[in-house]
Formats: structure tokens, C-alpha cells, sequence
């Protein structure tokens, strides 16, 4: 289950040092769920991981993974933000991201606890046409979305996690801008919160059919 704050990006970006040499000194973080997000200055994206502590080790910080240097189209940029919402919800839900540092940025493997299975490998650099072999932003979220579940639901008593698992949930629609699904998620917060028979997924159409 994951440890991480909410805000826990925004709130450890990338070092300096990286953002120095990968030129991406002021990127725009557009997810944040689960110490897993999406980032983006201009026709730049990549994936934000913080790997998970380890009490014999030192902080791993936050890291950047599937750094794609050239977009093709807003679609992709989508794909992303989803792909980093999917990510955090399966970290919510057991799964652990193991972070394997690769030059200045890192392959993240998607494990099963449960298991000890490796569900998914993403790598450091999006390959780009040439060499990518169908793996994309959207190949891996089509493979992340089939998953099983790791373990038992996040336990939505906490109004924390659960607003963590509804700005997930809110974010897989890619009409939703980051700041456009916070606010959903809040107001679907404060109807669960008011409503326990509303599951998460109940909340978020509930907030949507109210507008507001």
C-alpha cells in the first residue's frame, strides 16, 4: 500500500541537477497520485516516479522515466497523465514500482507482491517510431488497465487515500485536465463523505451529473 502524501510530487520535484542537464528546468507536473505523476515543458512528457522508501537506504527521490523528447500529437500527452493515473491507483492498491536508475533517468518495472511477478517494464526513454515496437505511452496503459487486482481495495475509510483513488479514477478521462479532475475529486470526496453507500466510482458520476 502506498506511503506517499498527497502532493507528494509537487511537493519533491525532480532534482535540480536533472532538470539542469535534461533541460526541463520549469516542466508543468499534470498528475500527481500515489508519488507517481506525468510532466511536461513543451513538446516534452515523461513519467515522475518516487521510489519506495527503504529504511537500509538512502532516499531515492523522485525520478523520470518513458522521457519522450518529441510529442506526436495532444492524444499522447493524454496518454501519459492516464498511464501515471493507472500507475498511482495500482501502487494504492498493492503493486510496487520498482525504480532502476538508467543514466540521469530510470526503468520503472510495475511488481505484483502477491506474486513476486513482474506485471510490466517501462522503460527509461520512450523509443520513438523507429525503434519502439509498439511500446508506447498508450500500449502501456492498454497492459497496466487489464491487470488484476495486487491485493484488497484501498480502504476508502481514510479521506485521504480515498481522495487519492477518486483524482486516480478522475483522471483516466482524458477530457479532464489535471486541475479540472482535482476539483472533480474533491466534490466527489465530500459526496462519499456524506453518502457511504457511494463507491468511489459512484461518487466521481455523482459529481459529475451535479456540475458543481
Amino acid at each position: 500500500m502506498s506511503t506517499f502524501a498527497p502532493g507528494y510530487l509537487a511537493n519533491h520535484p525532480l532534482p535540480t541537477g536533472i532538470t539542469g542537464a535534461l533541460s526541463l528546468g520549469g516542466y508543468q507536473l499534470l498528475a500527481d497520485v500515489a508519488g507517481v505523476g506525468a510532466g511536461r515543458l513543451g513538446s516534452q512528457m515523461f513519467l515522475l516516479a518516487a521510489g519506495d522508501p527503504d529504511p537500509s537506504a538512502p532516499d531515492p527521490g523522485t525520478q523520470i522515466s518513458l522521457h519522450q523528447a518529441k510529442l506526436r500529437d495532444e492524444h499522447e500527452a493524454a496518454a501519459f497523465i492516464q498511464l501515471a493515473a493507472q500507475l498511482g491507483y495500482l501502487r494504492l492498491s498493492g503493486y510496487r514500482l520498482v525504480l532502476e536508475r538508467a543514466g540521469l533517468r530510470s526503468k520503472i518495472s510495475l511488481m505484483n507482491p502477491a506474486t513476486g511477478a513482474i506485471a510490466t517494464r517501462i522503460p527509461e526513454k520512450h523509443p520513438g517510431r523507429l525503434l519502439g515496437g509498439g511500446v508506447t505511452a498508450t500500449s502501456i496503459l492498454a497492459t497496466v488497465r487489464g491487470l488484476p487486482s495486487a491485493g484488497p481495495p484501498p480502504d476508502t475509510q481514510s479521506p485521504e487515500l480515498l481522495r487519492e483513488v477518486l483524482l486516480a479514477l478522475a483522471l483516466r478521462d482524458d477530457t479532464l485536465g489535471g486541475a479540472d479532475a482535482a476539483e472533480l475529486a474533491d466534490r466527489a470526496l465530500t459526496l462519499a463523505q456524506g453518502d457511504a453507500s457511494l463507491d468511489p466510482a459512484a461518487a466521481l458520476e455523482a459529481a459529475r451529473q451535479s456540475g458543481g
